[in-house]
C-alpha cells in the first residue's frame, strides 16, 4: 500500500504526461487536490498534538 506522500508524487508525475486528455488531466488534478488537503489536515493534526503535548 502506498502512503500519501507516494500518492502525491505519483499524481505529480502523471500530470507531466503530454498524452492526457482534458478530462484525464482534470481528474488527476482533483485527486491531487484531495491528497494535498489530506496531507495538510494530517500535518495540522500532528502539529496540534505536538503543541498540546509540549510543556508551557
Amino acid at each position: 500500500m502506498t502512503n500519501l506522500h507516494d500518492t502525491i508524487q505519483m499524481l505529480h508525475a502523471e500530470l507531466t504526461s503530454v498524452h492526457l486528455s482534458r478530462r484525464e488531466r482534470a481528474q488527476i488534478e482533483r485527486e491531487l487536490a484531495r491528497a494535498l488537503a489530506a496531507q495538510a489536515a494530517t500535518a495540522a493534526e500532528v502539529e496540534g498534538r505536538a503543541t498540546r503535548a509540549s510543556p508551557a
